[in-house]
């Protein structure tokens, strides 16, 4: 069910859940100095108490006042990228609970660059612990009506429209001087200042580094050309070349564009009854990256999920 700004802020301090709307995809929101709270998003999602979630913020003040170091670099990174797309992940404060960072001393943070997200953290007063406002291992959502679909009138909703940026936060540890790359997202490496080349941290440093992950109930195959299509009765996802067969949809050929469109066409193919979607993989190029990581993660076997 729809609900207002005022309403979903007096939840939020009531200690019950809220989607909200991101710039990057829809958030699954709770209190995040309430361990009560905070318990409720893991319920309602079925997801594993080991992978630790991002705490939104209205402003660097507010994210500050949440961890226990905050670095130049997180000085740097934030005056240039928020509000917007990044996550930190810093020491975290004491007032944060455990469960929010499945027990790590680490906590990711970030000012969302959506309005309404904004307003809702500023009238609630509090920080919210959210991640996608999906299933676990189901695809994230991009609009209100998908996350409708995976909760039904279970989950009351801020309704914000489509999300602008379409896939999740680029997310960053900074420890010891060094930018370090945990997950991959619209804001490379490449584009932060002075960022240091970056390693691959452990799988559950960030959210959203299960090997199967943001995946649609119909199996998806990637393919590099319309020729190893499974068979001739599924949808096909391509850029660059026509589709000869199946359900053929064309997808942008910029990256911006692509990552804002993906997980809603996944949605729109995955109600459609298909045996299977089969996705032409874009270039490995910059600007790529982060596409390209969810692809594999949506079109790998076994479990996981944000």
């Amino acid at each position: 069910m729809n609900v207002t700004l005022d309403r979903a802020a007096e939840l939020i301090r009531e200690g019950e859940l809220v989607a909200f709307p991101t710039e990057t995809v829809y958030g699954l929101g709770a209190n995040a100095l309430d361990a009560a709270a905070v318990a409720k998003i893991f319920a309602m999602k079925g997801r594993p108490a080991s992978s630790p979630l991002i705490v939104h913020v209205a402003s660097i003040e507010m994210a500050r006042g949440i961890v226990r170091a905050w670095p130049p670099q997180a000085e740097a990174l934030a005056q240039r990228y928020w509000p917007g797309p990044l996550t930190l992940v810093l020491p975290k404060s004491p007032a944060i609970p455990g469960i929010v960072t499945a027990g790590l001393e680490t906590v990711g943070v970030r000012v969302p660059s959506h309005s309404i997200a904004l307003q809702l953290i500023e009238a609630a007063g509090v920080p919210i612990a959210a991640p996608s406002a999906n299933r676990f291992t189901g695809l994230s959502p991009t609009t209100a009506e998908h996350v409708r679909e995976a909760f039904g009138d279970a989950l009351p909703i801020l309704d914000g429209g489509p999300c602008q940026v379409g896939i999740e936060s680029t997310v960053v540890s900074i420890a010891q001087g060094k930018i370090t790359l945990l997950r991959p997202g619209m804001i490379s490496l490449a584009e932060m200042e002075q960022a240091a080349p970056a390693n691959q941290g452990e799988a559950h440093a960030a959210p959203g580094m299960h090997p199967r992950h943001y995946s649609p109930r119909t199996r998806l195959f990637t393919v590099n050309a319309p020729e190893e299509l499974p068979d001739h009765q599924g949808a096909y996802l391509w850029r660059t070349r026509p589709g000869l067969t199946a359900r053929c949809i064309r997808m942008p050929l910029k990256a911006a564009a692509y990552a804002n469109r993906l997980y809603s066409v996944l949605h729109e193919v995955d109600g459609e009854g298909w045996p299977w979607i089969a996705l032409e993989m874009p270039p490995d190029k910059p600007g790529w990256s982060a596409i390209i990581d969810r692809i594999r993660r949506a079109s790998a076997t076994g479990g996981g999920g944000d």
